[in-house]
């Protein structure tokens, strides 16, 4: 077997070409990803357990790490389990890592030297006797140094055949770019600085550079943080490339659905998957499955919610009817709401109109727009979502828990910002601050901290 032939990167994945890295996203310059710092992280602590990188399909898994093997590393070889169907066979054999290591260098025709290279198993979720394999490079050749990465792993393995490495591998979850990835993809590194160093200080940001940063804002919203789609607007400019893009990406998710479940399961994980605009678009965004359909129950499509959970496709944010620490164990895992995971991709389903984003007319989908974007700014930091509702129908969009602090999320759409339900929140749990987001300044006041929607990265 040639390596060359077995995957041909250069011709089957024609980056180059098909999405012009190089000329509209200078990545390997001017746009690093927060998750590189991990990346680095990982490689210096030498911990000898191999690294499992998880995301929703196209948040560019693929890309970065590739882009942390030529950087740091002498060398890499990459194996796509999906495509290179002779590499996964090789692992229903012996997956001793002397075994392997000696199948994929000569195949690779490279050296897989410890230290020096970085072995690369992508697409991991179609051979799970490779992800097996990873807990014997944690026992028995810890001094090499294995990523792998994979979409819908917690859906497409048959756990009941082969076991996960638990606590034989680290893991890290990449999402969508965030608002202040965005932000330096445009080339607005000291925006994105003042940004932060406003949040810090609550002290007004000058309209000026208030002004830009909101423009970038609703730009944002259209084009959502999926790297093609990003690649694809800054290419030429143009909102509708992102679009088809966008179109793309929610058409792989229905044939993932259709490739990874049964054909019963994939009807019902589809059907819930098309309702989440209708069900954001109601005044109580809870989910309601006999939207789905009627007579619908968790019992009929419990499971298809985890499945898109599991993929990464959608963010699910528990009810909790106290906030106290730790606010987990109070959750509610019967009343949930679902968020998609970009809200780009939530903006193109919906089918609301670029003009109404960018112009910032009143629209009441907007305010689902919104949350849903706070959402996975807040899901990208690595927080678990969580909203508050009493008994008496007052509701908080977002709770948090930092260390041992609550602290209290209220999101606006606009610059109206009164509301009843964040005062109840405060008189009941007396959080240690609480956050308003808005289109409004910088500002604070009896510690409410007024914060425009730009800056929900900060938090």
């Amino acid at each position: 077997m040639e390596w060359k032939k077995s995957i041909p990167w250069k011709k089957s994945i024609p980056w180059k070409k098909s999405i012009p890295w190089k000329k509209s996203i200078p990545w390997k310059k001017s746009i690093p990803r927060k998750a590189e710092a991990q990346l680095t992280d990982w490689r210096l602590r030498k911990s000898g357990k191999a690294l499992l990188v998880n995301g929703a399909r196209q948040v560019g898994k693929t890309y970065i790490l590739r882009k942390f093997g030529e950087e740091q590393f002498e060398n890499t070889v990459y194996v796509n389990l999906e495509t290179n169907l002779a590499a996964a066979s090789y692992f229903a054999g012996d997956i001793s890592p002397k075994k392997i290591l000696q199948y994929l260098e000569v195949a690779a025709g490279e050296a897989i030297r410890p230290g020096k290279t970085l072995l690369f198993l992508d697409e991991i979720q179609a051979c799970e006797r490779a992800l097996t394999a990873l807990k014997y490079f944690s026992e028995e050749a810890p001094e090499y140094h294995v990523v792998a990465a994979g979409s819908l792993l917690g859906v497409a393995i048959h756990r009941e055949r082969y076991s996960f490495p638990v606590g034989k591998v680290e893991s890290l979850v990449l999402y969508p770019l965030d608002f202040e990835e965005y932000l330096w993809a445009r080339g607005k590194h000291k925006l994105a600085e003042a940004i932060r160093n406003a949040y810090e200080s609550m002290e007004a940001l000058p309209e000026g550079l208030h002004l830009a940063a909101t423009e970038l804002y609703r730009e944002y919203l259209l084009v959502g943080g999926m790297p093609a789609s990003v690649n694809a607007f800054m290419a030429n400019d143009s909102f509708l490339d992102a679009a088809l893009v966008q179109n793309d990406i929610l058409d792989n998710y229905i044939a993932d659905m259709a490739k990874y479940a049964t054909n019963a399961d994939s009807a019902k994980i589809r059907a819930c998957y098309q309702s989440i605009p209708a069900q954001l678009a109601k005044e109580n965004k809870k989910f309601q499955y006999k939207i789905v359909q009627k007579g619908g129950s968790a019992a009929i499509f419990g499971a298809s919610i985890e499945w898109l959970n599991f993929a990464g496709i959608v963010l699910k944010c528990q009810r909790i009817a106290q906030a106290y620490e730790p606010i987990s164990v109070y959750a509610d895992l019967s009343a949930f709401k679902l968020y998609m995971g970009d809200t780009g991709l939530l903006v193109t389903k919906a089918g609301i109109s670029g003009q109404t984003i960018l112009s910032g007319e009143g629209n009441l989908f907007m305010g689902a727009v919104t949350e849903n974007y706070v959402a996975q700014q807040l899901a990208a930091k690595g927080y678990p979502l969580y909203y508050w509702e009493s008994a008496n129908a007052a509701e908080l969009d977002f709770v948090l828990q930092k260390e041992n602090q609550i602290i209290a999320i209220e999101v606006k759409k606009g610059e109206h910002v009164r509301s009843r339900s964040l005062s109840v929140f405060r008189d009941a749990y007396q959080p240690a601050y609480a956050i308003r987001l808005s289109l409004k300044n910088f500002g604070e006041k009896d510690g409410l901290k007024s914060v425009p929607l730009y800056a929900a990265f900060c938090i």
